[in-house]
Formats: structure tokens, C-alpha cells, sequence
């Protein structure tokens, strides 16, 4: 029975080139109305996997469902509920701007293009300039332009703020917001950790073709590490708090300790300690992502 919570769906997925295997036993469900993340290094698998859900490439095993289709023998139907923004957009070179949104909102069905304009307008692009002469940045533009105006459930963004000023990239997440608000779902791939981390409800994490780790970031935002520098000697903790802790010590009297739960009985303990000096912070999507790829040489 298909569930109606599920957009998009993934089952065993597979894809082999030869003796390469691009994507490996990819099994995954994307909730309506989320933004859900994709992050991994080059050769991860993630767009393969982007490939295979819009069915420009034919799986080796498995399948994958949109809106309950089969990405592989629904293609053209599958790509009618997405929109999708793929890592280097390109067009006609010869079009100017506007023309391409209004090529792209007759397409789907917004035949005066106005809602490509309007974004157009909000991401300071200037839609009179000939696609020839734009700069890597403003085809940037130009697609994510394309891309969010159209009313699709799902949109699927590789990569979207390549190549963009990071006051740029704030105003594309300000739009992925609104497109979640508006009820969409958004698959966002990219490598910038710290805009997954900050734009995203959930996250996989892909190496070498393997789903690797899921990550719910509001379980996330919860983990803090405290490392503090003791006068004195420790006092162990509660049994119940100690539950709820990883704490290391040295001889030097320095103290890590990770925690996923409230700080406010953590708090009241540190104030019972011998503290020379305390650093909270939280532990952000970087220390998962490094459980995974911190070989730097992959």
C-alpha cells in the first residue's frame, strides 16, 4: 500500500558501470513537505542517484517511486511532478533571460513567465542580457529561476548556490524555505555543509555509492559537547545524568563531554564542579559528516 506521507521512495536502488558500482543498495523515503539532504564527495553516488529518479539512466537493481510512480517505466510522467535543477544548467545561448523564462513557463503551463520574473527580480538577475554573455553566476540564476517557479510537488536542486556571492546564497535559502511553506518538497544535494545543516530536516550521507548514515537535524541541534578545565578533582555524575553522557578526562584535568539531551540538569552539575574555564557548543553536522569522509584523500 503506498503511503501518502512518501513522495519519493527508494528500494535496493542500484547502478553498475562495468565493474563500477556508482550506487549500492540505496533504500530511502523522502516525507512530503520536507527538505531533505543530500551530502557526500565527488564519486558518492548523489548524482547518480538524481539521474536515476528523473529516469535519464536505467537502474541495475532495485526501483525508485515519485508520487507513486515508477521513475523508470513513468519517466515522462514522473517528470511532470518535478522540477529539477541539475548542478550546471545550461541553455540556449542565444536566448536573453526573459525569453527563457517564458520558454520554461509555457512548458508548464504559465504562459506570461511572471513567476520566473518575479524570482528573477529577487535574485537581482537582469533577464535583458543574452545567455552568451551571463556569467557562470547568473545562468546560476537563471536556473534556480526556472526551477522554483514552477509549481511542482517535489524540486530537486544539485548543487543550487554554486558559483553565487554568499549574500546570494542566503537569498536561495530564504526561497527553500518558501517553497516548503508553499508545501513542496525539496531534495537539496550539495557540498557546503554549512547550508545543509542549516536549510535541511533530514540528511543521508552517501559514500562510495552506499547510503552511509541518516540524519534527523533536529535530533542534532539537541548534541552539544562541553569541554571545561578542572582546578580540582572530578565528581562523577549521577547515574541517571551519566546516562545520558560521554565524558573523557585527562591527566591535565581537561573534560569532554558529548551529550544529546537537555543542558539544563548538565548545567546545574557543571555548577557543582571545580571549573577553571567551560566551552558549550553544539555539535553540528561537520563532526557526523568527518565519521565518514574525514580521509580528506578520498
Amino acid at each position: 500500500m503506498r503511503d501518502e506521507q512518501t513522495i519519493l521512495e527508494t528500494h535496493a536502488l542500484g547502478k553498475r558501470y562495468g565493474n563500477l558500482s556508482a550506487l549500492r543498495d540505496c533504500s530511502l523515503g523522502v516525507h512530503r513537505g520536507e527538505i531533505f539532504g543530500l551530502l557526500g564527495p565527488n564519486g558518492a553516488g548523489k548524482t547518480t542517484l538524481l539521474r536515476l529518479l528523473l529516469g535519464f539512466t536505467h537502474p541495475t537493481s532495485g526501483w525508485a517511486r515519485i508520487s507513486g510512480l515508477d521513475c523508470e517505466k513513468d519517466s515522462v510522467r514522473v517528470r511532470r511532478e518535478v522540477s529539477y535543477l541539475p548542478a550546471e544548467p545550461r541553455f540556449f545561448r542565444s536566448m536573453r533571460g526573459r525569453d527563457v523564462v517564458h520558454f520554461f513557463g509555457r512548458m508548464r503551463g504559465d504562459h506570461s513567465g511572471r513567476e520566473g520574473q518575479r524570482l528573477a527580480e529577487r535574485l537581482e538577475l537582469d533577464l535583458s542580457r543574452p545567455v552568451s554573455q551571463m556569467s557562470t553566476g547568473m545562468r546560476q540564476k537563471l536556473g534556480l529561476a526556472v526551477s522554483l517557479a514552477n509549481a511542482t510537488p517535489l524540486v530537486i536542486l544539485d548543487e543550487p548556490t554554486a558559483n553565487l556571492d554568499p549574500s546570494v546564497r542566503g537569498d536561495v535559502l530564504n526561497l527553500v524555505r518558501e517553497a516548503r511553506a508553499a508545501g513542496r518538497t525539496v531534495v537539496f544535494s550539495s557540498h557546503i555543509l554549512s547550508e545543509v545543516e542549516e536549510i535541511c530536516d533530514r540528511v543521508v550521507i552517501l559514500r562510495a555509492g552506499t547510503v552511509v548514515h541518516t540524519q534527523v537535524m533536529s535530533q542534532l541541534r539537541q548534541r552539544h559537547r562541553i569541554r571545561a578545565q578542572l582546578n580540582g578533582e572530578f565528581p562523577a555524575p549521577s547515574p541517571e545524568l551519566a546516562e545520558q553522557l560521554s565524558i573523557q578526562t585527562d591527566n591535565d584535568g581537561r573534560l569532554t563531554i558529548e551529550t544529546s539531551g537537555e543542558l539544563s540538569p548538565i548545567l546545574g552539575w557543571l555548577a557543582t564542579l571545580p571549573l577553571r574555564e567551560v566551552v558549550i557548543e553544539p555539535v553540528g553536522l561537520r563532526a557526523v559528516y568527518q565519521q565518514f569522509h574525514g580521509d580528506r584523500r578520498e
